[in-house]
């Protein structure tokens, strides 16, 4: 990508992820990460590769953390803010865990499958416990 010339704002990086749920006894759990290089609990996102369509980042994000496969359910808000001084945007959806499993890798030593109480709780950041709030309405009970 080209540099802005002087005086045009910076392109936002584009990101996706998801809200990832799955039924459990009683109710639902949403799974969160754990990325050691900012020691947060978040839930899965990533860059967009060149030409891929934000749903289809959304899942191979989330399969790249995770390990699991997921069905994309409602688009949620998307998140603006600055990342290293640049801006980013990320496209979130709700997306139910439908196989798969967990193996550590770089970005991610951890998952947490967590009911909603617990892992609005858990999550590191003000911004994703309200998109954790609206995807709320849009998972199972």
């Amino acid at each position: 990508m080209a540099a802005p010339a002087d005086g045009e704002p910076a392109r936002p990086v584009q990101a996706a992820g998801c809200v990832v749920w799955r039924r459990a006894a009683g109710g639902v759990e949403l799974v969160l990460v754990h990325r050691p290089r900012y020691d947060d609990w978040s839930h899965p996102k990533g860059k967009l590769h060149a030409g891929e369509p934000a749903e289809a980042a959304a899942l191979r994000e989330v399969r790249e953390e995770t390990g699991l496969d997921c069905r994309l359910g409602a688009p949620l808000s998307t998140a603006r803010y600055l990342a290293k001084g640049r801006p980013k945007e990320v496209r979130y959806w709700v997306a139910e865990a439908v196989g798969g499993g967990f193996e550590p890798n770089d970005e991610v030593d951890r998952v947490l499958w967590l009911p909603p109480v617990g892992a609005r709780a858990r999550l590191s950041h003000e911004p994703d416990r309200l998109l954790l709030d609206e995807a709320l309405p849009y998972v199972a009970p």
